[in-house]
């Protein structure tokens, strides 16, 4: 059993060896442990510092692509390294890497495919009380959308079955965590979460520079997402309201027009049409789109075959 422990870097050359050295030697059930460096364009000597330290995989971008290419890079090169589990966690040292074993404990357990760490938000000091509002928040709103029992959202230290990597396609070029978690259950990965712990801040956050742009990014990443993995019911909840004002309209209409004062409320009768063409034009797209999530998934399909057979012929040439 071989984990691979990939750390997506963006110039990390001062608190690298921190992380790098916090990273477990040794776990009962693992017969091999690799980490793996994404140089995410780094402008420092991040990736002289890995290599320093002791790091033979390291991926390096000629410019930075952001933390999303980043990841999902780091998934298809940790396949090919011949990984079974694979653990995401960032070069700022925020999370205790002593939680590693319990983050696995799942996948090796044949209990999950996907295993989200999940922070203790209110402890930690230097969170303001405007973020630990908005994480929980946006943690909630992710449980709705997604339909899972997602405790922290936002949180990047994660594990993944090699099943779930093979699945997982990341579209949105800011982050990865939001559409991981709606692509969880939209492939039917189960996904647990299990309390881990953090450790005291190294620096600020790289991503989260501005709150309310984190949070205006993140809206639409979980909209668009939704678009894309449930995009029938999306389209016929619109339909469903545009007909229902139709219907309320057009009510109102034919009560005036019974007692005699339909020639006064003709603009109801209007509007009561064009929502309820509306509405029914909706539902036309929701039905499309239904057929276009369809071929999305066959093709999706097809992509694992293909990288399931690639790794296999990667690994005859090895031998």
């Amino acid at each position: 059993m071989k984990l691979v422990i990939q750390i997506p870097c963006f110039n990390e050359e001062e608190i690298l060896p921190v992380t790098l050295a916090a990273l477990p030697k040794h776990i009962d059930g693992i017969d091999e442990i690799e980490v793996l460096i994404i140089d995410d364009g780094s402008t420092d000597k991040t990736a002289e510092v890995a290599k320093a330290h002791g790091v033979k995989e390291i991926v390096s971008f000629t410019k930075n692509l952001g933390l999303a290419k980043a990841f999902i890079t780091g998934i298809n090169v940790a396949l090919e390294m011949g990984a079974d589990i694979i653990v995401n966690t960032d070069a700022d040292n925020q999370y205790d890497a002593n939680c590693i074993p319990d983050l696995i404990k799942p996948i090796l357990a044949n209990q999950a495919d996907i295993v989200i760490g999940t922070r203790p938000v209110d402890k930690i000091s230097h969170f303001s009380p405007l973020k630990k509002f908005l994480q929980k928040l946006g943690s909630a709103v992710m449980r709705l959308v997604s339909s899972t029992d997602i405790q922290d959202a936002p949180s990047g230290f994660r594990a993944f079955s090699r099943n779930a990597a093979l699945k997982l396609n990341v579209f949105d070029n800011y982050t990865y965590t939001l559409e991981t978690i709606i692509q969880s259950k939209a492939k039917a990965l189960p996904l647990v979460c299990v309390p881990i712990k953090v450790n005291p801040e190294l620096r600020k956050s790289k991503l989260v520079r501005n709150m309310f742009d984190y949070v205006r990014r993140s809206v639409f990443t979980m909209l668009r997402m939704f678009i894309i993995y449930r995009p029938f019911r999306f389209f016929i909840i619109f339909s469903i309201l545009f007909i229902l004002c139709g219907i309320l309209f057009g009510g109102r209409f034919i009560y005036y027009f019974l007692i005699g004062d339909g020639a006064g409320h003709v603009q109801s009768l209007i509007l009561t049409a064009v929502l309820l063409i509306v509405g029914f034009q909706i539902a036309i797209i929701a039905v499309l789109a239904d057929l276009l999530s369809i071929n999305r998934k066959l093709l999706e399909d097809i992509q694992q075959r293909l990288k399931t057979q690639n790794l296999k012929n990667f690994k005859e040439d090895i031998k």
